[in-house]
């Protein structure tokens, strides 16, 4: 089982630790780790790894780090002594080359239910579009986004109330379980490819800050949807007025009641975190 592993973030980081403990042979460990170069993070701005880095680090596999997924990236993978079979990508944040993929199988693992929501943010387009079902696919990478045929793809329901982040960390456990059960096969290469049914394709975009505005004249279920898809990052918020100035105002916590969107917490701009309701007692008015 000679595969390399592309990744970056914490949630990768949960696939290899799967694939460890999975007792197959060599240990299930990647022969190579391709991830993000060091970036500078914190107040201090220091240069720090990546997740997946630092995990293959401690268990002395090579890691490396490339700028470009150029020619020279390529030559050093096939001119090693990894003698790679075959690539697992989970979130790892470049686009790969052609070329790339003309030399290794790739599969990469994708947060929806392909052909629906290809794009880089599938969790959150669920909630929003709110849909009753997600899922996990795992397919086979071509030079198109996410378009590549199926090799697995189990389905989950979305449970009410449930955010992004919650459900992310719900189907990376699917995740888990699904890659661990096909990776002999995978290896192997005997498992059976479905083509994507290019009819039934929606794609998704990144997320910026100003996603999160909302209006609190919008319905219970739309403001509820976005406060789910985008809880933790970017947040939700929306503008008030008070004593003829305009506040920026972030919603903190909420749920939905029926045909009520319920604010219970908020963050006015240069304020502390309070009760929705002691801030609308203060002379706040939605704008």
């Amino acid at each position: 089982m000679n595969f390399a592993f592309f990744g970056t973030p914490t949630l990768a980081v949960e696939i290899l630790e799967a694939l460890e403990g999975a007792g197959f042979p060599a240990g299930g460990l990647p022969a190579v780790i391709v991830t993000m170069p060091d970036r500078p993070q914190g107040r201090g701005m220091e240069m720090k790894e990546t997740a997946v880095a630092a995990w293959g680090r401690e268990r002395g596999i090579p890691v490396l780090k490339p700028e470009k997924l150029d020619s020279d990236f390529i030559y050093t993978l096939q001119s090693t002594n990894y003698k790679l079979e075959f690539a697992v990508v989970v979130a790892y944040g470049k686009i790969l080359p052609q070329a790339l993929l003309d030399v290794l199988p790739m599969y990469n693992i994708h947060y929806s239910l392909l052909p629906r929501w290809r794009g880089a943010t599938p969790v959150e387009s669920a909630i929003l579009a709110g849909d009753a079902e997600t899922g996990v696919a795992i397919q086979r990478i071509v030079h198109k986004l996410d378009a590549g045929p199926l090799v697995a793809l189990e389905r989950t329901a979305i449970e009410k109330g449930e955010t992004a982040p919650a459900l992310r960390a719900r189907l990376n456990g699917i995740a888990k379980e699904l890659l661990v059960g096909i990776f002999p096969a995978l290896a192997e290469g005997t498992l059976p490819e479905e083509v994507q049914d290019e009819s039934a394709t929606t794609h998704c975009g990144k997320i910026s800050k100003e996603d999160g505005l909302v209006s609190l004249s919008d319905s219970a279920e739309i403001n509820d949807r976005k406060f789910r898809a985008y809880f933790g990052w970017p947040g939700i918020y929306t503008y008030f007025e008070r004593d003829k100035k305009r506040i920026r105002t972030i919603i903190v916590k909420a749920h939905r009641e029926g045909e009520r969107f319920v604010i219970e917490t908020v963050k006015p701009e240069g304020k502390g975190e309070m009760a929705y309701e002691a801030f609308v007692r203060s002379g706040a008015k939605p704008l």
